[in-house]
């Protein structure tokens, strides 16, 4: 019995140490399993961070190309481009002087004017091609015409850019669709035809342009004593119709007294007849462009 009894101390004894070793290898691997997971999880809140700021990186704003429209500023003048003039009469005045300087050089430039044997001056514009055929009186020509009034700086008649009265063939007026569809034939010649353009139309290649001077009694003005009231004319210039005024305190010679109105060319439309009807007795420009010739 007494030897059952240790039997059963020692078995307690050794049930117990082993108890106790359980219990502390439990604790050492408890401690051991929350380190390791200590651990990991500090890792795992290092690859979050470093995520974090990958993500932010990628997610930073580009620099934006914007297409703004509008009017770019203007450059920046330079020393000589600086205005000059203080006032409104010393702008003027040089704009004058820059256009005299101008109309200087252009006359320095100028290929003189030639003058038909009947005293009508004309300037060759365009140049025909070498060995085109030559207008003579008697045949008959195609042309196309502007008749332009003189500009305000035209120093020799033929100078200057003119306004256009009436003309054919270039597409200007209401009556011509496009360019190059009307057109003007006349036997030169023919007195039925202004004096101008059969005086200066000789001589004339295909294909060139001539300008010509226009003085009324060449043109479209009657050729009597009574309409001659220009620069050394010894009439009065026609009488002046009074019962209605184109412009104000501006006044019409008679139309139907001096006006010429069979003369050809002649304006085809109202508007072309109107304007014509105010310049009949200047000193006009007819460009002529030679088409062909029969």
């Amino acid at each position: 019995m007494k030897l059952s009894l240790n039997l059963c101390l020692a078995a307690s004894l050794v049930s117990g140490s082993s108890a106790f070793i359980s219990n502390t290898n439990y604790q050492r691997i408890d401690s051991s399993l929350q380190a390791k997971a200590s651990s990991q999880q500090s890792r795992l809140g290092f690859l979050q961070s470093t995520a974090a700021l990958v993500a932010l990186s990628s997610l930073q704003v580009q620099p934006a190309n914007a297409l703004v429209k509008g009017n770019a500023p203007p450059p920046k003048k330079g020393v000589s481009e600086e205005r000059k003039c203080r006032n409104v009469e010393e702008c003027q005045e040089m704009a004058e002087r820059a256009a005299a300087k101008a109309d200087e050089e252009a006359r320095a430039n100028m290929v003189p004017a030639s003058v038909t044997s009947k005293g009508t001056k004309y300037r060759e514009l365009v140049a025909a091609k070498e060995g085109a055929p030559v207008a003579k009186e008697g045949q008959k020509a195609t042309i196309f015409y502007k008749v332009l009034k003189l500009g305000k700086r035209s120093y020799d008649g033929l100078s200057g850019e003119g306004t256009v009265v009436f003309s054919r063939g270039y597409g200007l007026e209401d009556d011509e669709n496009k360019a190059g569809v009307k057109s003007f034939e006349f036997t030169i010649g023919d007195p039925q035809v202004i004096g101008a353009l059969n005086d200066a139309i000789v001589g004339q290649p295909v294909g060139s342009t001539r300008r010509v001077a226009i003085l009324p009694q060449m043109g479209w003005e009657k050729a009597t004593r009574e309409c001659d009231g220009g620069p050394g004319g010894s009439g009065t210039g026609g009488e002046l119709k009074t019962d209605y005024v184109v412009v104000p305190t501006a006044t019409m010679v008679q139309q139907e007294f001096c006006f010429d109105t069979k003369k050809l060319p002649f304006p085809s439309t109202y508007a072309e007849q109107r304007r014509m009807a105010q310049r009949f007795d200047q000193a006009l420009i007819m460009e002529v462009e030679l088409v062909g010739l029969d």
